[in-house]
C-alpha cells in the first residue's frame, strides 16, 4: 500500500529512561536514514535527568521527530514501545534503545523486503559493537540466521529464528498487523523481548530476513550500572526470566507446536541456564537456594530430549542443579567456564569414567555423569588443565600465602613422582617481565595435591606501573618430567579485606602503591595495580586525563599502527607475497629436501620412507622437515624442523631442489622451475575426488583455475596401480608424462614383510610398547572418516558396542583401533588390555604390520593391507548412506571386496568368530583384489625414487 504524504513509510520507536546524553545521537542514526520518510517517536520512560527536555528539544528541531512521556516509570522496557507503539503513524514500525543506534540503510532495507514480500514482520543482521573495547571489537547476532535473503510463510520453517533471534529490535513490523493481532509488549517484568518477538513469530503470516545489517546494539562491558539483563546476581532477574519462558510455553502449548517447545528447551539449557549458573560459584547460599527452586521448578519437567542433545557438561551442571549438589555443581560450573578444564578427581564404575562417585546408583545419573567420551584419564598430565583451587589467601605486610588444592583426577600424578611447582605472575597485556616464585610445600591429599606458597610480592614484583596494571596467576606444577599448568580458581575463598600490600612499580610509588586480588571473568585469580596513598591518587588521575590527551593519543595510535604492521607482516596475504618474493630473489640450495606428510601433522607415511631411504644410503641432502601446531612431536633428531606457515617455512620452499609430500603443499605457493615436486599421494580412491566430484565442479570458473593450477605444480605423482591411473591421475588431470609407477614408498615395508614371512622389527617394537600380547590374533579395526551436512568432519562414534566386543572376544583377540587421522577417540577403561587406541601412532605401517586381521568400512587402507594376504571384513554398516551421497564412489565395493561385508554388529561378531574360515573362503578373492589394486607394489618404490631422482653420488636433479 502507497503511502500518502501525511504517513510516513516507517516510524521508528525510541525509547529512553535517563540517558540524556546519548539519545540525541540514536535519534540522529534515524533522521540519517537513506530513507527519508520515517518518523521518530520518542517514548519517555519518566525519565529524572533531563532526557525528556532533550528528546522535546531534538522534537523541535525536526518536524519528523514526536514525543510522548509515561505518568510515571514503568520499569522495564515493554511499556514506553507500547506507547510510542499507540502514537505512531508510519505504516510500519520498528524499535530503537536510547542508547544504540541504527544502520543507515537499515529502513530503505527492511521496507524493500517487506514491500517485495508482503511479510508482516522482516527480520535483519543485528552487530553488538562493544563501545569500551580498544580494539574495536565487534560481534553479529547469530549470523547463521541472516546468511541469505528468505521468506518463511512459517516460523515452523526455521525454528532457530525463533529460539534465538529474540530482539525485538532488529526487526520491522508492520503496524496493522501489530494492531490486528494486539501484539504488546508484556508490562512489569523484564526479558519482554522473548515474549513479545515470539507471539509476532508465531502470528506473523510471512516472515522476510535479510542478510544486511541493521541494528547497532552498542554493549559497555565495563559499566558501573549493568543493563537489565546483566543483572544475573539479583534472583528477580532470573524469576522474571523463567516466568516469560512459562508464558511462552503456555503460547506454544495453546497452539500445539510441541516440536517448537523442545527447540526453546534446549535453548534454555544450553544459554539461559548456563548465564546464571556463571554467576553461581560467587553468590551467597540464599541466593543459590532460592535459584534452585526456581530451576528445579521449571526444568525437572523438560523432557528427556532436551537433555540429550547437551554437551556432557551442560547436562552435568543442569541434573546437580536438580539435586542441590553444590559440592560437586561448583567444580562442574566451573569447567562450564573454561572449556576443557578437569574439575573433579572423576570415578570409575563399571568400566566406564563419571563426573563424580556420587548419585550414581541412579541408572539416569550414570548415563548423565558418564564423561568416558570427553578422554580425560587418556590423556597425559601436560595434555590436562586442572582445577586448581584457592582454598585460603592471606595477606602479611611483605606478600601473601597462598593456599590451595589441585585436583588428581584418577591418580595421573602417582603418589611417588618427584614433584615440583612454581607460582607465575604475568601481565594480562603483553610485558617484557614475567616474576616466578617458589611453591615452598606440595603433596598429595587424597585425590588432590595440596600446596602452599609464601609470595614476596612487595619485595620482587616489579611493574611497570602503567599499562601492566593487571597481573594474571598460573602454577607450574612438574611430575616426573612432565608439566601442567593452571589457574587458580577463587570460588567461594574471601578476597575482601584485602589490598595491604605495598609494591614499588619501576615508574614510582606516584602511579600506583598497593596491590590488590581480584577474579577474573574466568573466576580466577588476578592481581590489580592500586593507589591507596594521596601522592598515587593524585597522580594516577593525572595519568588518566593526560592519556587522553592529544600527544597521548597520536602516541597509542602510533602504538596500534604498529602491531597492526606487526600482525599484517604474519597475516596470509603478507606472507604469500613474500614467498614469492624469496622465490624471485633467493637462489635454489642444491641438495635441500622439504619433506611434509598429512600437512605437517606427522613424520609418516611415503615422504618418510623416501627420508629413510636416502639416509640409509648416506646420501648427503638437507632433509627439511615441516611440522604442524606448537611443537613437533614424532620427528627424528637429526633432522631441520620448520614450522608450517612460518616465515622459516616458506624461506625452506623457496628455495628448495626437491618438495615431497603427500597431501599438498599450500595451495597459493607457487613452485619456481628449478624446484622438483614429487606428490607421493596417501592412497587409492574408492570416493570419488579431484574434479570427479560434483561440488568441485560445481564452484566458480575463477576458483577452478586455481585449483588447478596448484595441482599442475606436480612435476610426479606417484601411483600404485592402473587403478590410481584412471582415478585420480584423471581427476586431478595429471598428464602420463608426469606418473611415477613405482608404488608407494610407504607399502615397501609391507611387501617385504609378506615376503619374509617372519616377524617384523617395527611391529615387535610397537606391540612392546603397547603391551599388546603376541599370543592371540590382532584385529585392527580403521574405518574412514564422514562428513557432516554443509562439509566438515563428523564426530567418530563407534558403530559397534566396543565393551561387548571386549567382553565376548577380550581372551581371544586384542583389538587395535585407528581412527582417521581427523577423528579421536576414547576407550573406556573397561576395556583396557583388550582394546587399544592407536590413532595417535604418527605412522601406520607398523600398525599395519601388528594386525593379523583388519576391519574397515570403506578406508583406502583396504588397498595397503592387501599387500599383506592377511583377512579383511568389510562393516558396510551405512554403505548406501555413503555411496549415494554428492560425491558417490568410482566401484561398488560390497561386489569386490576381498572378504565378507558385514552390515550389523551382530554380523560382524558372526564372523569374527571364526576368523580362519575367512582367511580360507576368501584367499582368492583377496589375492585378486591385490593384483587389481597393487600392480606397481613390489617392494623397492622408495629405492626407484632415490634411483631416479638422486643416484647413488648424491642430487641428480630433475633430469635424471
Amino acid at each position: 500500500m502507497p503511502a500518502n504524504n501525511d504517513t510516513p513509510d516507517i516510524s521508528v520507536v525510541v525509547i529512553v529512561y535517563n540517558d540524556a546524553d546519548r539519545l540525541p545521537t540514536a535519534v540522529r542514526s534515524v533522521l540519517g536514514q537513506t530513507l527519508r520518510n520515517v518518523e521518530v517517536v520518542i517514548a519517555d520512560d519518566c525519565s529524572t535527568d533531563g532526557s525528556y527536555d532533550v528528546a522535546r528539544a531534538l522534537a523541535a528541531s525536526s518536524d519528523r521527530v514526536r514525543t510522548v512521556r509515561l505518568p510515571e516509570n514503568s520499569g522495564g522496557c515493554g511499556e514506553p514501545r507500547n506507547q510510542g507503539v499507540a502514537v505512531a503513524r508510519g505504516r510500519y514500525v520498528m524499535f530503537l534503545d536510547s542508547d544504540d543506534t541504527l544502520e543507515p540503510d537499515a529502513c530503505r532495507n527492511m521496507l524493500d523486503a517487506a514491500e517485495r514480500t508482503g511479510a508482516d514482520l522482516v527480520s535483519g543482521l543485528c552487530l553488538r559493537v562493544h563501545t569500551d573495547n580498544r580494539h574495536g571489537k565487534t560481534a553479529r547476532w547469530y549470523p547463521w540466521l541472516y546468511e541469505r535473503t528468505r521468506t518463511l510463510d512459517s516460523i515452523t520453517e526455521l525454528p532457530d529464528l525463533m529460539v534465538y533471534d529474540t530482539l525485538s529490535t532488529n526487526k520491522c513490523y508492520r503496524r496493522e498487523f501489530l494492531l490486528d493481532e494486539g501484539l504488546t509488549f508484556p508490562r512489569g517484568i523484564h526479558y519482554e523481548d522473548l515474549l513479545f518477538s515470539a507471539e509476532a513469530y508465531l502470528a506473523a503470516a510471512r516472515i522476510t530476513l535479510i542478510p544486511h545489517t541493521v541494528y547497532h546494539w552498542n554493549v559497555v562491558e565495563k559499566a558501573e550500572e549493568k543493563s537489565i539483563s546483566n543483572r544475573r546476581h539479583e534472583i528477580r532477574n532470573f524469576a522474571d526470566r523463567v516466568e516469560i519462558h512459562r508464558r511462552i510455553d503456555a503460547l506454544l502449548a495453546r497452539l500445539g507446536h510441541d516440536d517448537l517447545k523442545l527447540h526453546k528447551d534446549i535453548k534454555f539449557l544450553k544459554h539461559d541456564l548456563v548465564l546464571y549458573l556463571r554467576q553461581l560459584p560467587f553468590l551467597d547460599l540464599e541466593f543459590r537456594t532460592l535459584f534452585a527452586e526456581l530451576a528445579r521448578g521449571y526444568i525437572q519437567d523438560f523432557p528427556q530430549e532436551a537433555y540429550e542433545s547437551l554437551a556432557p557438561v551442560h547436562r552435568i551442571c543442569a541434573y546437580l542443579l536438580l539435586q542441590e549438589d553444590w559440592k560437586n555443581l561448583t567444580p562442574a560450573i566451573d569447567s562450564l567456564i573454561n572449556g576443557k578444564k578437569v574439575s573433579t578427581p572423576l570415578a570409575v564404575r563399571d568400566g566406564r569414567v563419571h563426573w563424580c562417585a556420587e548419585h550414581l546408583d541412579d541408572p539416569l545419573a550414570r548415563e548423565i555423569l558418564d564423561v568416558t567420551d570427553l578422554g580425560h584419564h587418556d590423556r597425559p598430565l601436560d595434555r590436562l588443565f586442572l582445577r586448581n583451587r584457592l582454598t585460603r589467601y592471606t595477606e602479611r605486610p611483605a606478600g601473601a600465602v597462598l593456599e590451595g588444592s589441585l585436583v588428581n583426577p584418577l591418580g595421573v600424578i602417582p603418589p611417588d613422582a618427584a614433584l615440583g611447582a612454581e607460582l607465575e605472575f604475568r601481565a594480562r597485556r603483553r610485558s617484557l617481565q614475567t616474576f616466578r616464585f617458589p611453591v615452598q610445600a606440595l603433596r598429595h591429599d587424597g585425590t588432590h595435591l595440596t600446596w602452599r606458597a609464601v609470595v614476596p610480592l612487595a619485595r620482587r614484583l616489579r611493574p611497570l606501573g602503567i599499562v601492566d596494571e593487571v597481573w594474571d596467576v598460573r602454577m607450574h606444577v612438574t611430575a616426573d618430567g612432565r608439566r601442567t599448568t593452571s589457574r587458580l580458581t577463587v570460588a567461594d575463598t574471601d578476597l575482601s579485606g584485602t589490598g595491604s600490600i605495598t609494591v614499588r612499580p619501576r615508574l614510582g610509588r606516584v602511579v600506583a602503591d598497593r596491590i590488590r586480588p581480584h577474579v577474573s571473568a574466568k573466576g580466577h585469580l588476578a592481581f590489580r595495580l592500586d593507589q591507596h596513598g594521596r601522592i598515587a591518587t593524585r597522580t594516577r588521575a593525572m595519568v588518566g586525563r593526560n592519556l587522553q590527551s592529544p600527544p597521548a593519543r597520536a602516541a597509542k595510535t602510533a602504538v596500534r599502527k604498529a602491531r597492526r604492521i606487526r600482525k599484517d607482516l604474519n597475516s596470509g596475504p603478507t606472507k604469500i607475497r613474500g614467498y614469492h618474493r624469496m622465490v624471485r630473489l633467493l637462489p635454489v640450495r642444491k641438495g635441500t629436501v622439504v619433506f611434509e606428510s598429512h600437512l605437517g601433522r606427522q613424520y609418516s607415511d611415503s615422504p618418510r620412507a623416501i627420508h629413510e631411504e636416502l639416509r640409509r644410503r648416506g646420501t648427503p641432502v638437507t632433509a627439511i622437515w615441516s611440522y604442524a601446531g606448537t611443537r613437533p612431536e614424532g620427528f627424528p633428531d637429526d633432522v631441520r624442523l620448520v614450522r608450517r606457515w612460518s616465515w622459516p617455512y616458506l624461506r625452506a620452499l623457496a628455495q628448495a631442489e626437491f618438495w615431497i609430500d603427500n597431501q599438498g603443499f599450500p595451495l597459493k605457493l607457487a613452485k619456481r622451475p628449478g624446484t622438483t615436486y614429487i606428490q607421493t599421494w596417501h592412497g587409492s580412491a574408492l570416493k570419488r575426488m579431484g574434479f570427479d566430484e560434483p561440488g568441485l565442479r560445481m564452484l566458480p570458473e575463477h576458483e577452478q583455475r586455481a585449483y588447478q593450477a596448484a595441482l599442475d605444480r606436480f612435476d610426479h605423482f606417484v601411483v600404485r596401480g592402473e587403478h590410481d591411473v584412471r582415478t585420480l591421475a584423471r581427476a586431478y588431470r595429471i598428464p602420463e608424462e608426469k606418473l611415477l609407477r613405482t608404488g608407494y614408498p610407504r607399502n615397501d615395508a609391507l611387501v617385504r614383510a609378506r615376503d619374509a614371512k617372519t616377524p617384523d622389527p617395527a611391529a615387535e617394537e610397537l606391540a612392546g610398547r603397547l603391551g599388546v600380547r603376541r599370543d592371540r590374533p590382532v584385529l585392527l579395526y580403521a574405518p574412514t572418516f564422514r562428513s557432516q551436512e554443509g562439509g566438515g568432519v563428523a564426530q567418530f562414534s563407534f558403530p559397534f558396542d566396543v565393551e561387548a566386543f571386549a567382553d565376548r572376544f577380550g581372551d581371544r583377540y586384542t583389538l587395535l583401533v585407528r581412527t582417521h587421522y581427523l577423528n579421536s577417540v576414547s576407550l573406556p577403561p573397561s576395556v583396557a588390555g583388550r582394546v587399544v587406541n592407536v590413532s595417535a601412532e604418527p605412522d601406520i605401517t607398523p600398525v599395519l604390520l601388528l594386525a593379523d586381521a583388519l576391519i574397515t568400512d570403506y578406508s583406502s587402507v583396504m588397498f595397503d593391507y592387501s599387500l599383506l594376504q592377511r583377512p579383511m571384513i568389510f562393516f558396510a554398516h551405512d554403505w548406501e548412506e555413503y555411496a549415494q551421497d554428492t560425491r558417490g564412489t568410482y566401484f561398488d565395493l560390497p561386489g569386490q571386496a576381498p572378504g565378507p561385508v558385514v552390515h550389523t554388529a551382530e554380523e560382524l561378531f558372526d564372523t569374527l568368530s571364526d576368523l580362519g574360515a575367512v582367511g580360507r573362503e576368501h584367499a582368492v578373492r583377496l589375492k585378486e583384489f591385490m593384483d587389481r589394486y597393487g600392480e606397481h607394489d613390489h617392494g623397492d618404490a622408495a629405492a626407484r625414487i632415490a634411483d631416479r631422482f638422486f643416484g647413488p653420488a648424491g642430487p641428480a636433479g630433475a633430469a635424471r
